[in-house]
């Protein structure tokens, strides 16, 4: 019975053994109201990688906040927004940003809406040609 106890007690403190807290800047602005918006627009640039459509700046996932702590860590110590965003972009990889740089992995998503634009201009074009 009391091997039942502690094996049900286990199951139910597992999940809650496991969360953390936050880290220490996740939620916590900087000091400096300068570097504060430096990095608040430099999340706002930065994908979270668990909601995917969603910044860092907006999103409450505890990879998002690791990323906002990381990124304001960065910014206090004195480290430029584009260097901090290419350091992210190096352990991530490019879709951590919105804005991916053209490249050759990266072509289609820049080519894209040029060429369905160029579709719906050649239908619309065909479809006033009949009428």
């Amino acid at each position: 019975m009391t091997r039942r106890v502690l094996v049900a007690l286990a199951l139910v403190a597992a999940p809650v053994a496991a969360q953390r807290p936050p880290a220490a800047l996740a939620y916590t602005q900087l000091r400096n109201p300068a570097q504060e918006a430096e990095a608040r627009a430099l999340m706002e640039t930065l994908r979270c990688l668990v909601c995917q459509g969603q910044s860092i700046a907006d999103s409450d996932a505890d990879m998002a906040g690791d990323m906002r702590a990381l990124v304001r860590q960065r910014i206090a110590g004195g480290e430029r927004p584009e260097q901090v965003r290419q350091w992210l972009i190096a352990r991530y990889g490019d879709y951590v940003t919105f804005d991916p740089p053209v490249g050759g992995t990266t072509w289609p998503l820049w080519l894209a809406p040029i060429v369905l634009l160029g579709v719906g201009v050649l239908i619309a074009r065909i479809s006033f040609r009949r009428r």
